[in-house]
């Protein structure tokens, strides 16, 4: 699952509905257990995509109140979006391939730590083709090798394993910095929540 670069104008209102009740529709289905790596793959690689998604746009939402639709009329504020987008889905990919494997080294006694690089590289290759911007590719796999060589794979699921995720959307969610201010805790917190929920699924729904 992938989450496109450029909005166009003349698609805007369509796009733009599709983009932000999609992924929440599909969140309600029947779940699928995963059963393997690749199922696991997946299951980060859509589920990262939805908090990016679902987060931005409700704070973006939130904030705005009424001016919020048409606030997608403008170039530049389409651009800030998309660059937040990118950059924000960047730092929840690295958080939940680092999660996953730690959970499942200490839980399920899957030792394989080698997999939290696979997975993540083979999300970035799937998302170059759906025009991740190249500086944000090459970023994240930098920050993903800084933070494996600092991490305790015991300790790293039970450890505020998604601050900087909840960091990532306070940090380039396109809104005014002294209005960011004053919404810095209910930030925080919609991100937290978000993946608090995805962590209860994920362990129902694990099943190597």
């Amino acid at each position: 699952m992938g989450i496109k670069y450029k909005l166009k104008l003349k698609d805007l209102k369509l796009e733009y509905l599709i983009d932000y009740f999609k992924p929440i529709l599909k969140f309600f289905r029947p779940k699928e257990k995963i059963k393997n790596y690749q199922d696991l793959k997946d299951y980060i690689q859509k589920k990262s995509a939805w908090i990016t998604q679902v987060t931005l746009y409700g704070y973006l939402k939130t904030r705005m109140g009424a001016k919020y639709v048409l606030m997608f009329e403008d170039e530049i504020f389409l651009g800030s979006i998309n660059k937040a987008k990118w950059n924000i889905y960047s730092v929840v990919l690295q958080d939940f391939c680092l999660y996953s494997i730690s959970y499942l080294k200490d839980i399920s006694q899957k030792h394989d730590t080698e997999k939290a690089k696979e997975i993540l590289f083979q999300i970035l290759s799937d998302e170059e083709k759906n025009q991740m911007p190249e500086d944000v590719l090459e970023k994240t796999k930098k920050e993903f090798y800084e933070r494996l060589n600092n991490i305790d794979w015991e300790k790293y699921y039970k450890d505020l394993p998604f601050n900087k995720s909840a960091l990532a959307l306070y940090e380039w969610a396109p809104i005014a910095d002294e209005l960011k201010i004053l919404d810095r805790k209910i930030v925080l917190n919609s991100m937290i929540l978000k993946w608090d929920i995805i962590k209860k699924e994920f362990s129902q729904l694990l099943n190597f």
